[in-house]
């Protein structure tokens, strides 16, 4: 019989299995980058609850009412970084450090330029008011 362990091209289940344990990031960092980006992912979700309350509590003073489309954008304003980071935790979570941290970050940013591109909305001049 021959031994497959010396040929280079045979890959064996305990080769694999310590490969990927080299590229997978301990759990305690998962979970401490988790919570570091997830703090950042709550501010933009505070902000949101802040324009959500904001719009609703000066609508009369503003002299305008809001529609459904309106309560739908606000809503999905608190809405989408939660998602957000949802999917970059899930799609990071048995990754290493730097596809955790990049996927956090590119979060982020698709996070922000959705919230901005809901206060261009509402902003004066505006579409929606």
């Amino acid at each position: 019989m021959t031994d497959h362990t010396s040929d280079p091209g045979v890959v064996s289940e305990s080769n694999t299995a310590a490969s990927a344990s080299r590229r997978r990031a301990p759990r305690w960092i998962t979970l401490t980058l988790a919570i570091i980006f997830g703090l950042f992912y709550a501010y933009d979700v505070w902000e949101a609850v802040g324009n959500l309350v904001g719009v609703s509590l000066n609508a009369q003073s503003l002299d305008t009412t809001l529609n459904g489309l309106g309560w739908t954008v606000l809503i999905w304003g608190i809405v989408m970084p939660v998602l957000v980071f949802a999917a970059a935790f899930w799609l990071g979570r048995r990754r290493s450090i730097a596809v955790q941290v990049l996927l956090y970050l590119v979060g982020l940013a698709t996070a922000a330029a959705l919230a901005l591109d809901l206060f261009v909305l509402f902003s004066v001049g505006g579409l929606i008011v």
